[in-house]
């Protein structure tokens, strides 16, 4: 056992190291660094915790963290890079869950039903709110796993009076809070079971009503819903570390959202209410031209040839997990004497930072990833394009068509180069679900097929 000023001052140690880790999460060069300050801060608020004062059952709390951390390790080597944004979905919603248990098992508490006056008035809101947080959290990110993964459609579910119908759930949520501060004893029993049932489904129709196009945003979003799930919790177990640790993850994944939000010209208020506003509703912009293909090996010329390339990833890319094949083709390039580039989109992929991890896997060089407001200047100046696997994040129409879904998103303006190839495997729509009129203009060239077949026969061609 340890002392309370011990703990306390292990607590404070662990919110250092959490922070650090935050900062270091912040650039390619010191994530790895920032990941081990978060698992270090972790193993000594989990030690300085179950050592505490006052706690018992040592044995069962060191094989519940043993069998979860078995699992953890299990899914995590298991899970492909492909399926982490379904995984990251997933595991914000069992914060949700443990946020809704544990302000069902504070309420029991018989140390809460003691409690009277202000006390009891204070702890009980906090009860309140952590079950609504928590509730919302848990089916809302189930919710993004669904339509992350193709159980749940991407399109948005729209009907008339969604907004005027949540409105109302919260405000009779709000009436419910205030009947259930002011029962007595365990009568507020059945407030906190209608409140969680309405809480429930706000969280299913929150993102249910957001569209695939907007998905990376509220997985950013539900982290710091999460993490407010947590540190109400902390207020509730009166746990100085869980808040603040809750804290930093829900201030911190709001910034992310709104940062992302202005990437894509999407109103924040918009994403984390379901798509507030209007909706294009007229008929889109018509596509002229004509779609023509090249082969491989024609490819492989037009990458000869080329002096300045860029390439643009996209979730195509890690389906084929053809990041490898692609770190080939880019020290073949270097080695050749010509100038390579990658351009990231802020929301490429279905996770924020999703193509510069799969990058980073194959080991591709930090210094010649750019952000998409860096790479649109040179485009211009570029002989080749390779977009591997891209769609929504190079659509023009987000740009010249006011009707078009995604209509003043900030894209990578590829058309701007000499030559552009598109690497899919068909003509088929993005996950916005909308035809990308790129395909059609003059200077773009369509290969289709497996990317990581593409590029490696690509490299092969390049090789003889």
């Amino acid at each position: 056992m340890i002392s309370s000023q011990i703990q306390l001052a292990s607590y404070l140690f662990a919110s250092i190291l959490f922070i650090l880790s935050l900062g270091g999460l912040s650039s390619q060069e010191s994530a790895k660094r920032g990941v081990l300050f978060g698992i270090a801060g972790m193993i000594i608020a989990i030690i300085s915790t179950v050592l505490g004062e006052g706690v018992s059952g040592h044995v069962y709390i060191i094989i519940a963290v043993a069998i979860a951390s078995v699992i953890g390790i299990l899914v995590a080597r298991k899970v492909e890079m492909t399926s982490m944004p379904q995984l990251v979905a997933i595991l914000h919603s069992f914060v949700g869950l443990a946020a809704v248990l544990v302000g069902y098992g504070s309420f029991l508490d018989p140390h809460t039903q003691a409690l009277t006056g202000v006390e009891h008035n204070i702890h009980v809101g906090e009860i309140f709110i952590g079950v609504f947080i928590g509730a919302i959290t848990f089916t809302g990110s189930i919710v993004a796993w669904g339509k992350l993964d193709g159980k749940i459609r991407s399109k948005p579910l729209l009907y008339p009076g969604r907004h005027v119908i949540n409105l109302l759930l919260v405000i009779a949520c709000v009436v419910l809070g205030v009947l259930f501060a002011k029962a007595p004893g365990m009568e507020g029993m059945i407030y906190l079971y209608i409140m969680t049932a309405i809480s429930l489904f706000i969280g299913v129709m929150l993102v249910m009503a957001i569209g695939g196009a907007d998905m990376p945003v509220v997985v950013s979003m539900l982290n710091s819903y999460s993490g407010w799930a947590a540190a109400a919790a902390g207020f509730m177990l009166g746990n100085d570390l869980l808040i603040v640790t809750g804290a930093l993850v829900g201030s911190s994944g709001a910034i992310l959202s709104i940062i992302m939000c202005e990437a894509m010209n999407r109103s924040f208020w918009s994403v984390i209410f379901g798509g507030f506003g209007d909706a294009p509703s007229g008929p889109a912009k018509e596509i002229n031209g004509e779609v023509t293909a090249m082969n491989h090996e024609e490819v492989a010329g037009l990458v000869e040839e080329a002096e300045k390339i860029v390439i643009v990833p996209g979730y195509g890319m890690a389906v084929a997990k053809a990041q490898f094949p692609v770190f080939e083709l880019v020290e073949q390039l270097k080695k050749a004497g010509k100038e390579v580039q990658f351009g990231i989109h802020p929301v490429a992929g279905r996770l924020p930072g999703h193509m510069n991890v799969l990058l980073a896997e194959a080991n591709v060089p930090y210094d010649i990833v750019l952000e998409m407001e860096e790479i649109n200047d040179d485009l211009k100046e570029t002989d080749l394009v390779l977009v591997i696997g891209a769609n929504d994040i190079v659509n023009p129409g987000a740009i010249d068509d006011p009707n078009s879904p995604i209509y003043g998103m900030p894209v990578i303006e590829v058309w701007d180069a000499k030559n552009v190839i598109v690497m899919k495997r068909s003509m088929a729509t993005g996950y916005a679900g909308v035809q990308n009129p790129l395909f059609f203009k003059p200077n773009t060239n369509m290969l289709y097929g497996d990317a990581k077949d593409s590029v490696s026969k690509i490299n092969g061609f390049l090789k003889s």
